[in-house]
Order: C-alpha cells, then structure tokens, then sequence
C-alpha cells in the first residue's frame, strides 16, 4: 500500500494525513515515492524545473523514472512539499515567505460549476469532486472522465497538465483542463503531445476550447 504520513501546516496549524500517489511505470507497474517518514513538510516557494521532480526507481523493472515531487494543498492556501526518501532525492526548497495565494471562494464555485455543466453536456452526468484537493484548483470525476478546474489566477503549467494525464492514466479515464487564468505556452504544448484537451472559461462561464484535442472533444462528445 503507498506510504502515509502525518502532516501540519505551518501557516494555520491545520493537521493533514497525505498519501503518496501512485504512478504507472512504462513496465505497467505502481511506482510510489518514497516518503521521508522523519521529515518536515515545507511551503513551496519559487522552484527551478528539476525540482519539480524527484527520481524513482520501479520495484518490479528497476527503471528509474522522473515523477512529480509529492506535495500537499492546504484549505489556507499553503503549498506543502512532502520530503521524500532517498540520496538522490532532491531537498525541498523551502520559502515560507512565498506561500501559494488561496483562490477567492467564489471564484472557485463559479468556476467548478461551469466545468460541471460543461461535463454533463459532454454526457457525464455522474460528475464528482474527488475530495482531492491539489495546488492547481479542484478535481472531478465521472464514470471514466477526470477533469481539473483551475479557478485561481496562476496559468496552468506543464506540471498541471502532467499530473492530470498520470493521475488519468491510473484510473483508466479520460482527462480535460479547465481553467480561468489560461495556460502558458509550455502547458499548450505538452498537452498537445499527451493529447489533453485545453478549455478556458471565459467571464460568462462558458468553457472555450484552446487545442485541438479540446476541438475535437467538443465537436465530438464524451
């Protein structure tokens, strides 16, 4: 089973229990990172691309793989990073100053209300939040869809699109992005290749397709 460990919030005091995710290895097997079991969660400050990830290795191939460093997102706002095991694990780079902004509520509910509706039009009516909350916003699902809404002000990032199609992967489903704020040109282009549909939801709530994948999904349905 993935590692669980106690966690408590710097910025609010809030107690949490995080479970590492588990990824699929290119030999088909779970991969989980190695938690630190004696570690001390930090907010996340501003990180340099490899230390978006931490290194590895399967149990079943011994490939070593690069996954998305394990981190938490607290109701307050604050972007925990959970240190994992392991030599060649990188250090957290803590910036208690430079804490993650917590989106307006109702920015949130308007935003994941319009996803909502956008999925049951595409004809996922058993649509859900997951109980997951991530630092990019708030997830959904149905029955074989995944879907993350980014109701914040922070355009959505390679990361963002990476851990969706992993977290899809896992769960046999389909996945889409909807967010607010837009995407970088990085994001558009990694979602591209791991043909994400991009939407951006506009001032009226409704969702815009910005990618070909996102064309198609909604010329074509669920």
């Amino acid at each position: 089973m993935p590692e669980s460990v106690p966690v408590r919030c710097p910025a609010c005091r809030r107690s949490h229990r995080y479970t590492a995710p588990s990824y699929p290895c290119a030999c088909g097997a779970p991969v989980t990172p190695p938690l630190d079991l004696d570690g001390v969660a930090g907010p996340a400050g501003h990180r340099s691309w490899d230390e978006e990830w931490v290194a590895v290795r399967c149990g079943r191939c011994g490939r070593r793989g690069e996954w998305p460093r394990p981190e938490l997102g607290c109701p307050c706002g604050t972007v925990l990073l959970i240190p994992v095991a392991g030599p060649r694990a990188p250090a957290p780079a803590v910036r208690p100053e430079a804490s993650a902004a917590r989106p307006a509520r109702d920015a949130d509910r308007d935003a994941v209300t319009a996803a909502v509706l956008h999925l049951r039009r595409l004809g996922h009516e058993d649509v859900r939040r997951t109980g997951r909350r991530s630092p990019s916003g708030v997830e959904l699902a149905g029955r074989g869809v995944l879907a993350q809404v980014g109701p914040s002000a922070r355009p959505a990032t390679p990361r963002d699109v990476e851990c969706l199609w992993l977290t899809a992967m896992t769960e046999s489903a389909v996945c889409l992005y909807l967010t607010v704020a837009g995407y970088t040109e990085e994001a558009r282009a990694r979602a591209d290749t791991l043909d994400v549909p991009l939407f951006l939801l506009g001032p009226t709530g409704t969702p815009r397709p910005v990618n070909g994948p996102a064309e198609a999904l909604d010329t074509d349905g669920s």
